[in-house]
């Protein structure tokens, strides 16, 4: 896509990080924008900074774990902008953290429902609509950018639930790549992967469902993961809007990884060379001692 000047955009997580902050960069560029979010507040504060800037928006609020609610969002969308030219399947939760096995069945349920499934649900929503469009318009380009992580492609420890989920949307976004090149020359995809960002994400427990909540307190482990992961998040200097101005510019130039921290690669570069080297995965915190230290300390007890 070079143009996005009239062009809609779908856009979940939009209430708060790099959500929000896709929605002003779109409505800048002219864009009219479908907005969703569990949080109706925050979504609703979004909007309101949306249609001072001119643009046109509409808002649902929506679980992007469940399948029909993201359908209906699909709904909303095409009826009122008759296409999507841009799909950010955004919305995504921290985990638990902690060791791998302390994390409950909920735990589970609840980061991969949103993180993977809400992803899949999108894709599966929208994905055969801008086809169609493609189909019918020889002019029509559609992309779709979806939110993994640089834990998708490296394995942290204490994050477990986190790196399965991101993996999994890694996975799913080179799959749909191929699968696109086979499909249509007029749709293609991205996938974000940002390292530590300040984005409100180490505060999602406050949108976690009731059904998926544990009445029990957190374990050693994971109060140590958690408190470890909002000083990163927190100390980080890039911020979500250069997020969302790098992934416009991926979008522009048909770029399909999108990484925050380049430097951050040597990771990946190392995981890459244990696999085909067959060897035992390397310290992912080989560089950082005092941290391995402390978590090492509270796997330990």
């Amino acid at each position: 896509m070079k143009d996005f000047n009239g062009k809609a955009a779908v856009v979940t997580g939009a209430g708060s990080g790099f959500g929000r902050e896709f929605a002003r960069a779109g409505a800048a560029l002219g864009m009219k924008l479908v907005l969703a979010d569990v949080q109706q507040d925050a979504l609703d504060g979004t909007v309101r900074e949306i249609e001072a800037l001119g643009a046109e928006a509409i808002a649902r609020r929506v679980d992007v774990s469940r399948s029909e609610e993201v359908e209906a969002l699909a709904d909303a969308a095409f009826s009122r902008f008759g296409a999507v030219h841009l799909l950010f399947n955004n919305a995504g939760v921290g985990g638990s953290g902690g060791l791998l096995w302390e994390g409950s069945v909920r735990d589970w349920q609840w980061t991969l429902g949103v993180n993977l499934w809400g992803v899949l649900h999108g894709v599966r929503a929208f994905v055969p609509r801008m086809l169609a469009e493609a189909r019918q318009d020889p002019a029509y380009r559609g992309h779709i950018v979806n939110t993994a992580s640089m834990a998708g492609l490296v394995n942290a420890p204490m994050m477990g639930s986190y790196n399965v989920s991101k993996h999994a949307v890694v996975s799913l976004s080179e799959t749909l790549f191929q699968d696109l090149m086979l499909a249509s020359e007029q749709v293609r995809c991205s996938v974000l992967c940002p390292y530590f960002v300040p984005t409100g994400i180490t505060h999602s427990e406050r949108n976690r469902p009731a059904e998926l909540t544990d009445p029990g307190s957190l374990t050693r482990s994971q109060q140590v993961a958690k408190a470890m992961n909002e000083k990163a998040v927190s100390s980080s200097r890039v911020s979500a809007e250069q997020i969302a101005q790098m992934t416009f510019d991926a979008i522009r130039d048909e770029r399909f990884y999108i990484y925050s921290h380049p430097h951050r690669l040597a990771g990946v570069e190392s995981r890459m060379t244990d696999l085909l080297a067959a060897r035992n995965p390397a310290d992912p915190l080989a560089a950082q001692p005092e941290v391995r230290a402390a978590l090492e300390k509270a796997a330990r007890g």
